[in-house]
């Protein structure tokens, strides 16, 4: 059982392959991503072993700023969030660059402090390489599926990131009814 594995992080340590795609059918509609392991190795074998294990279904983009980044990859179920917002990996040397797109998963100021956030550049974003943010995939087919993602509440829900795990996707429909969410995300060939 898939979603069973989610609930230890730890076993989850599958290599992705050299690249691979991923396909994302969300509330929008279906974007392609292709991603390439050797741009971010750690960040590449997390966010594979997350697709396959189906963490990202059902969970809603909460951060979407025009012309800047869309960002997703708190769980739904505040049971899972936690305990995936605490196993972070290893950084990666930045290789590619943030350009309109990519993506590359969020971190802090601190090192290694990388989990399960992760962002699509809606603009060229170069300006984040030099602050340790590497991309390992980019969007192959439907960017403007991506660019039409609900993005009225901007910046607002930032700020709530602790209680969005605390509470889940409950917190969210309730508060934030018109975010959009990823249906599936899975490998293909």
């Amino acid at each position: 059982m898939q979603k069973a594995k989610l609930k230890n992080p730890a076993v989850l340590k599958e290599k992705a392959p050299a690249k691979f795609k991923v396909q994302f059918e969300t509330t929008k509609g279906v974007f392609i991503m292709e991603a390439t392991r050797e741009l971010s190795p750690n960040g590449a074998d997390r966010f594979y072993n997350l697709v396959k294990n189906g963490f990202f279904d059902g969970i809603k983009f909460f951060r979407v700023v025009p012309g800047f980044v869309v960002q997703f990859g708190i769980h739904g179920d505040p049971s899972l969030a936690g305990k995936w917002l605490e196993s972070n990996i290893q950084d990666d040397l930045v290789k590619g660059s943030n350009k309109r797109g990519t993506l590359t998963f969020a971190k802090s100021g601190a090192p290694n402090s990388r989990s399960t956030q992760l962002f699509i550049n809606l603009a060229d974003n170069s300006r984040l390489d030099q602050m340790g943010f590497s991309p390992f995939a980019t969007v192959v087919k439907g960017m403007e599926v991506v660019d039409k993602l609900y993005g009225e509440y901007g910046e607002q829900i930032t700020q709530l990131q602790g209680q969005i795990a605390a509470e889940g996707n409950k917190f969210l429909e309730k508060n934030f009814p018109k975010l959009d969410a990823i249906k599936t995300a899975k490998l293909i060939k």
